[in-house]
């Protein structure tokens, strides 16, 4: 008995500050708090007002038996038993495990609990963290100050964005000033990358995927196909002639897409609208007829003649010799650019994207 005894190490005494793991003995979180057995003389006492980092769900299902983490926030002594804080062991840990995903370059999620004139409050891993205004994603600076303001809109405990949960990366900790500064905008961007990528890797050319329109610039309009953005350029939005991309499309439209291109390195995808769309040349001679009569407008002026435009996306060749009965030297001794004429159809050349016009032939009374 002596040796056994002699072989068990004296219980070291509780210290403030020291996070001990203990098993509830009694549970009571909404009246007095619970009593933890921590391996000592006397049960620890967690105060009520020391466990509210737990949901009232988390405490609906804490029982008798089961193991939890707590804080000395006074050790045993002659007065009572110790007085340990849940709220606190939970912060302690938070703060290494947000060290830890700072060092590894992870995410982690928050919940909003709040706003100030310079960005969101929240709550990450039991530990209370700032997000600057230039650091969230998906909350507009207009909401956010409205949030933190009130305003006629909505007030601060009114926002639809209180409760809700983000990504975050970990920009910087400072445990002794009790500082953590996160971005929103890094984690967003950071899993829509790995979305790009894979889906980079499941798309095929040639395949149709329906997507919603996000951004329209100069040059063409962004889809987002569910994780990454392609590009359908302006030549690709129609066989017509496109003045503006907003005129064929309008942000957040749904549409269908044919995949062009994929390209894994530069992380880039081509999209086309038009090609789900028969080709004009494919089925002119379904709309037109030689020695037929339509209306034209005149596009441009060569030496040789005129090209005009029938529809939207073909064109014939007026040929000098077609253009009036008279002798000329230049087309534009008869017509000019933007001039709407009547025009016999000549020749359909579908394969060779070719239309042989007549002016003289349609209208050769007036020349």
């Amino acid at each position: 008995m002596g040796e056994l005894l002699d072989s068990v190490e004296d219980m070291k005494p509780l210290r403030r500050g020291d996070v001990v793991e203990g098993i509830v003995m009694r549970a009571d979180p909404g009246a007095e708090g619970i009593l933890l057995n921590v391996g000592h003389k006397a049960e620890g006492h967690v105060p009520s007002h020391e466990m509210k980092s737990m949901s009232q769900e988390d405490l609906a299902k804490l029982n008798v038996g089961d193991t939890v983490l707590a804080m000395v926030i006074r050790g045993e002594s002659d007065e009572g038993s110790a007085i340990l804080s849940i709220d606190r062991a939970a912060g302690e840990v938070g703060w290494k495990t947000l060290q830890d995903a700072m060092d590894a370059d992870e995410r982690v999620e928050g919940k909003i609990i709040g706003f100030n004139r310079g960005g969101a409050i929240v709550m990450t891993e039991s530990v209370q963290g700032f997000v600057p205004m230039s650091q969230l994603a998906t909350i507009s600076r207009d909401r956010a100050r409205v949030a933190a303001q009130g305003g006629e809109e909505e007030s601060p405990e009114e926002s639809p964005d209180i409760g809700r949960t983000i990504g975050l990366k970990v920009l910087e900790l400072n445990r002794g000033r009790n500082r953590a500064i996160l971005s929103e905008r890094q984690a967003t961007q950071e899993l829509r990358e790995e979305r790009k990528s894979k889906l980079i890797e499941e798309l095929t050319e040639g395949e149709v995927r329906q997507g919603r329109v996000t951004g329209i610039s100069t040059f063409g309009a962004f889809v987002d196909l569910g994780g990454a953005d392609g590009l359908i350029h302006i030549s690709e939005l129609s066989w017509s002639n496109v003045n503006s991309p907003g005129d064929i499309v309008s942000v957040g439209q749904e549409v269908d897409v044919m995949v062009l291109r994929v390209d894994a390195e530069q992380k880039k995808i081509a999209l086309s609208l038009k090609r789900l769309q028969p080709e004009p040349w494919e089925t002119i001679e379904d709309r037109y007829e030689v020695g037929g009569i339509v209306d034209g407008v005149v596009t441009k002026l060569t030496d040789f003649g005129a090209f005009a435009r029938v529809e939207d996306a073909v064109e014939g060749l007026i040929h000098i010799s077609e253009l009036t009965t008279r002798i000329i030297s230049h087309p534009r001794e008869v017509v000019r650019e933007g001039d709407a004429v009547r025009l016999k159809v000549l020749r359909i050349e579908p394969e060779r994207r070719r239309l042989g016009l007549s002016l003289k032939q349609a209208e050769p009374e007036e020349f």
